[in-house]
């Protein structure tokens, strides 16, 4: 089933992502509306788009979901690896999606506490302020 679901999914959401499904549907949301006068803008004119909508986006949430978390899981994996190739990477950190937020929120804290620590350099928070200073200096604003 996993498998079928995928070789169905990943076409699909690859057609949904492009321009020309997007002008798809303003078209047939266009057609709709034009077809409005003919109907009488009848209830029925209006539950056929609703119904529609609804439908197509209950599918797409399962595909959008279904492509996100492919997605994770191959940058997860990259990420991995590189941690593990890493000479001076901590490999217990390999694994650590699988945490809960709370505990993932502790991790990210304690590490902001020690590269905040001095180590005969600035602080990554002093060194992110003089990036964003040197980056608000170099962009011209033009009116």
């Amino acid at each position: 089933m996993q498998h079928l679901f995928n070789r169905l999914a990943t076409p699909f959401a690859r057609l949904a992502g492009r321009p020309s499904a997007f002008s798809i549907a303003v078209a047939l949301i266009l057609f709709w509306v034009l077809t409005g006068p003919i109907f009488n803008w009848s209830d029925t004119w209006q539950l056929v788009v609703n119904t529609a909508t609804t439908i197509i986006t209950f599918l797409m949430v399962f595909l959008i979901q279904n492509s996100q978390n492919r997605d994770a899981a191959a940058i997860q994996a990259k990420l991995d690896e590189i941690i593990r190739a890493g000479a001076h990477a901590r490999n217990e950190f390999i694994g650590i999606e699988h945490l809960t937020d709370v505990e993932i929120e502790g991790i990210r804290t304690r590490l902001e506490i020690v590269v905040a620590e001095p180590q005969g350099g600035p602080s990554s928070h002093e060194a992110v302020k003089r990036l964003l200073h040197r980056r608000r200096g170099s962009v011209r604003i033009s009116s």
